[in-house]
């Protein structure tokens, strides 16, 4: 591969006493990795250094103070703060935190301004990076209102992908946000992330109930029947492949799930932890729907082994892989809509 043709991999170093810069190493320790993309960690030269010497790590990083200053073939790491920086494993701190949105920011301007071309990053404390300037739930919520078009948590493996209705609201609150507009808005993010991003064409899709039992003919609650089916129904009847609304409770031990291009969980758990026990390690958090590629590995800041130099990077790994396999696809994507003679063709 041509350096011009490498896609460059932005990455925000995410919380500091956490597990992401020792995965952003373990990544990269390995020259030959850098065969297949251009890293540029968003930090510091001296911080990525300590983590350096406290992994005994033979990794090398080019220190540079602009992304346009980036080189391929190496481990890039733009200086967004100079400072030296006082690293607690484990430790939940604000400090700590402002270092993580800076990190983010920085990034994400890079993104904006297509000196990276896809964006991946590494676990944040979604409490110690609230702020009176920075006050979103996680990342899809600021990448959301930073980026172009409709986000949407989407979970994805090779086996499995799974979408949400509603994400980081109280359990209480989700089922007053399910409308028949937000499912469609979620829906077509889907439909459209299925072809774009994955390359497939006419893509199935299951909806999971709302309530235990799809609601037992209201027995067990009305939503499902009143706001569910008759979306579904709508959307169906217009040419959508989209099925449901599924029992979640036997959905996926009953191995239903492998059926279809993508699944929609009503609410969070419904939909993450039968994912995360399905593809622990190998699951990506993908934010659907952007203009931009962000993905992000499917575990958090993991307090208790900071530090240790056990952490597992297969789903970072999985996140850069992931996201540079979506840029591809949308290029190509683009190409073949702007001729369709062509597209014919192949």
């Amino acid at each position: 591969m041509k350096r011009e043709e490498k896609i460059i991999v932005g990455i925000s170093v995410g919380d500091l006493n956490g597990i992401g810069p020792e995965i952003i190493i373990k990544t990269y320790e390995d020259s030959r990795s850098l065969d297949l993309n251009t890293p540029v960690v968003f930090a510091s030269g001296k911080t990525m250094q300590f983590f350096k010497n406290h992994f005994k790590s033979k990794i090398n990083f080019f220190n540079i103070d602009s992304p346009d200053q980036i080189v391929h073939g190496k481990v890039n790491v733009v200086n967004v703060w100079k400072e030296p920086v006082k690293i607690e494993f484990g430790k939940a701190d604000k400090k700590i935190g402002e270092y993580a949105i800076k990190s983010l920011q920085a990034a994400t301007n890079a993104l904006k301004n297509n000196q990276i071309d896809v964006l991946v990053t590494a676990p944040i404390n979604k409490y110690n990076i609230q702020s009176d300037t920075f006050n979103f739930p996680g990342h899809t919520d600021y990448l959301a209102q930073s980026l172009e078009g409709k986000s949407l948590m989407f979970m994805v493996s090779n086996d499995l992908r799974v979408g949400l209705l509603t994400d980081h609201v109280p359990l209480k609150d989700a089922t007053e946000h399910i409308t028949d507009e937000l499912i469609r808005e979620k829906l077509n993010t889907v439909i459209l992330s299925l072809k774009q991003d994955f390359g497939i064409r006419k893509p199935k899709i299951a909806l999971l109930a709302i309530n235990p039992h799809a609601g037992d003919n209201g027995v067990i609650g009305k939503e499902d029947d009143q706001v569910l089916r008759p979306t579904i129904e709508k959307i169906r009847d217009e040419g959508a492949l989209v099925y449901g609304p599924y029992s979640a409770d036997s959905f996926f031990g009953s191995n239903s799930y492998k059926s279809f291009d993508a699944v929609i969980a009503s609410y969070h758990d419904q939909g993450l932890i039968p994912f995360k026990t399905i593809t622990f390690g190998e699951g990506v958090n993908y934010t659907a729907g952007l203009n931009k590629v962000r993905t992000s590995p499917d575990h958090g800041t993991a307090y208790e082994i900071a530090g240790k130099g056990t952490a597992d990077e297969s789903s970072f790994k999985h996140a850069i892989h992931t996201a540079i396999h979506i840029f591809r696809n949308r290029k190509e994507h683009r190409h073949y809509s702007k001729n369709p003679l062509e597209k014919a063709s192949k």
